[in-house]
C-alpha cells in the first residue's frame, strides 16, 4: 500500500520518473525549477529530494547526481501519478487492419500479435496461447495418400491441429474416407473429450464400420491428450528493444534478461503465477521473485473466455518503461484476442 505524498512532493516524483522514462538520465533540481515553474527555488526541491529520497521513492546514483526513482518511486507513479488513455485511435485503427488481413488462424494471431504488442509498447512482447479448461472439436478430415495409408488431420475449437498417419488392413477409397469424415463432424460437433467418449462407448460398431470405429478412438485419445497437456506455448518478439536500452549495455544484465526470454520454463513459470484474472497487472523489479528480472518491469493481461480458454500476454522492458504507453498496448491487444477467441469458440 503506497503512502499519501503531499502536492508538491507527488509533483516532483512524477516529474522525476517522466523526465528518466524520457532520457535515462539522472534529474536534477536545476532541471526541475527552469522547465517546469513550480513556484519554489531549487533549494527546495533540493530539500524535497533528500526527503523523497529518505522515504525510499527516489535514488541518488553518485554524490552530486541528480536522483533517479527507485521501484518503490515507480510503483506510486504507476498506482497514483499515471495519467491512462487509450491507444491514438489512428493507431488501434491501423492495428485492426492488420489483423483483419490474416485468416482466423490461431498461430498466425499470436505471431502478429506479439510483433504489434513489441512494436507498440517498444519492449520484448510475450504471449502465452490460450489454454483451452477442455479440448472442444471442431472439426475431421481423413485424406487419402495410398491404398493403405491415410492423414487424420483433427482441429479442435481453439485452432490446435492434430495430425496421425493412419494403416489400414485393407484399400480404402477417398470417397470413404469423405463419408466417415462427414458423419463424425456432425456426430461430434462441439463436444468435449468427455462427451466424445461417451458417444464412442455406447455405440456398437459392425465389422463394416470398423474405420469410423478407428477414427473415433483416435479422435478421443487427441483431445485427452490435449486436455493433458500442461504447458502452453509462448511466442516472443521485441528482443531488440530491450538490447537497445543502456540499462543493459552491461553484458551479465543483458545475458540474464535473454535467458529469461529463451527459456519456456521459466516464461511458464512467471506467467503462471501472475494473477491476471482482474485486468492489468504491473510486476516492478523487485516486486518478481525472479532474481534475473530485478531490473525489470512487466505489464501483464489475462484474456480469453471464461469456462473456454484462457492466456496471458504483456511486455518486458527495464524499470524505466513508458507505462502508460505500455499498458494501453496490452489493454488493446488483449481486447483484440478476446474478439479472436469470441469468433473462434462461436459466441
Amino acid at each position: 500500500m503506497v503512502e499519501d505524498l503531499t502536492e508538491r512532493k507527488q509533483a516532483i516524483l512524477g516529474i522525476v520518473v517522466r523526465e528518466y522514462i524520457a532520457t535515462a538520465r539522472p534529474v536534477g533540481s536545476d532541471t526541475i525549477c527552469q522547465r517546469y515553474g513550480l513556484g519554489v527555488s531549487a533549494a527546495t526541491i533540493r530539500n524535497e529530494f533528500a526527503e523523497l529520497t529518505e522515504m525510499g521513492y527516489l535514488m541518488q546514483p553518485h554524490t552530486s547526481a541528480g536522483r533517479v526513482p527507485t521501484a518503490k518511486g515507480y510503483r506510486y507513479f504507476v498506482e497514483k501519478l499515471m495519467e491512462e488513455s487509450d491507444l491514438p485511435l489512428s493507431e488501434q485503427l491501423m492495428i485492426r487492419h492488420q489483423f483483419h488481413q490474416i485468416s482466423l488462424d490461431l498461430d498466425q494471431w499470436m505471431r502478429l500479435a506479439a510483433a504489434v504488442l513489441a512494436r507498440t509498447a517498444q519492449s520484448a512482447s510475450l504471449i502465452a496461447v490460450p489454454q483451452a479448461r477442455q479440448a472442444r472439436f471442431r472439426h475431421v478430415e481423413l485424406i487419402s495418400i495410398s491404398e493403405l495409408t491415410g492423414l487424420m488431420i483433427l482441429v479442435l475449437q481453439d485452432s490446435s491441429v492434430h495430425q496421425q498417419m493412419m494403416v489400414f488392413s485393407k484399400p480404402v477409397a477417398q470417397e470413404e474416407l469423405s463419408r466417415v469424415s462427414n458423419k463424425l463432424n456432425q456426430q461430434f460437433a462441439n463436444f468435449d473429450a468427455h462427451q466424445a467418449q461417451a458417444v464412442v462407448q455406447a455405440t456398437t460398431y459392425t465389422e463394416q464400420d470398423a474405420l469410423e470405429a478407428e477414427v473415433s478412438k483416435r479422435i478421443v485419445e487427441l483431445m485427452q491428450s490435449h486436455e493433458a497437456q500442461g504447458t502452453r506455448e509462448i511466442y516472443r518478439d521485441g528482443l531488440v528493444h530491450i538490447l537497445r536500452q543502456p540499462e543493459f549495455i552491461e553484458i551479465e544484465r543483458a545475458r540474464q534478461v535473454l535467458q529469461v526470454l529463451e527459456q519456456d520454463n521459466t516464461l511458464q513459470a512467471i506467467l503462471s503465477e501472475a494473477q491476471v484474472s482482474n485486468g492489468i497487472q504491473v510486476i516492478i523489479g523487485n516486486e518478481s521473485k525472479w532474481a534475473e528480472l530485478r531490473d525489470c518491469s512487466l505489464v501483464l493481461s489475462g484474456y480469453g473466455l471464461p469456462g473456454e480458454a484462457n492466456g496471458v500476454l504483456g511486455v518486458l522492458g527495464p524499470m524505466r518503461m513508458p507505462y502508460g504507453r505500455a499498458v494501453s498496448a496490452v489493454r488493446y491487444v488483449a481486447s483484440l484476442l478476446n474478439d479472436l477467441l469470441h469468433r473462434l469458440y462461436g459466441e
